[in-house]
This record gives structure tokens, sequence and C-alpha cells, in this order.
């Protein structure tokens, strides 16, 4: 068996060195995994915003319908003639009318009223602490656990 000379073992090892540069020539230009790479570092950023829009979406869903739920219910007790019968009025309205809003369970709903200088007061408050938000605890803003809505009327409705 023959060796092989000396130049042509360093014509070999020229090639395969010149072989390793175009091919890590061609790697440090090629934009195949580009777009995977940009989707991986997006994906996480895009998810936590929707996420956050998703469950702020819900917290301020519940606070609207409470503030509804509030101004109903003081609406319905204009027709009592003592703030007893007022107060009745408005907590069978809560428990009649909180089913119809899906943000809501009627075992974390509180009702209270009071009477200051002929205005009765309604004041509707909502355990929100089972909502999606607190899942994202650390990442975004907490609002606060309890939401407190009230509606004012003046006596006899005017």
């Amino acid at each position: 068996m023959q060796r092989p000379s000396s130049t042509r073992w360093v014509r070999c090892l020229h090639l395969q060195a010149r072989s390793l540069a175009v091919n890590l020539n061609l790697f440090r230009k090629a934009k195949d995994g580009t777009a995977a790479i940009e989707f991986a570092a997006v994906v996480p950023v895009f998810l936590a915003i929707t996420f956050g829009i998703l469950a702020y979406g819900f917290y301020l869903g519940a606070v609207h319908s409470v503030q509804q739920l509030s101004a109903d219910a003081a609406r319905a007790s204009v027709a009592g003639l003592s703030n007893t019968e007022r107060l009745q009025l408005a907590e069978a309205y809560v428990a009649a009318a909180a089913s119809d809003y899906p943000l809501l369970e009627l075992a974390r709903v509180a009702v209270a009223a009071s009477d200051t200088d002929g205005r009765f007061t309604i004041t509707v408050t909502y355990d929100a602490s089972h909502l999606p938000i607190w899942g994202l605890k650390g990442l975004v803003p907490m609002p606060a656990k309890s939401i407190e809505r009230s509606a004012v009327i003046a006596h006899g409705g005017g």
C-alpha cells in the first residue's frame, strides 16, 4: 500500500478546511430557523398580554355587573316605606337578579343599606377572590379582591 505524498496530504487537508469554511459561511447566512427562534421569543410575551387582557376583562366585567346590580337594587328599593322595607326589597332584587349576571355568584354577594340626609344608599359588595386574574399575581398589578359599588336614591325616588 502506498502512502500518499505529503503534497497530496496537504492538499487534502486544505480541501477539508475550505469545505469547513464554506459550510460555516453557509450556516452564518442561513435564515431557515429564524422564524422558529423569533416565534419562541415572541409567543411568551404575546400569551402573557393576551391572558392579562382576558383576566382583566373578567374582573372589569364583574365590576360592571356589581355596579349595575347595585343601581337596579336601589331602583327596586324605592317602593319601600321604611328603611327596613327598602333593604328587604333591595336584597330580594339582588337574590332574584344575581343569576342574570354570568360573572357573579349569589353566595359571594352582600347587600347593605344606609340612610343619610334623605338619601337611601344601597351598597353591593362582591368577593372576587375566585376570578382568573389572581392567577397572574406577580405579573400584573392586582386590583382589590372585594368589589364594592353603591347607588344612591332619594326618598320617594326623586
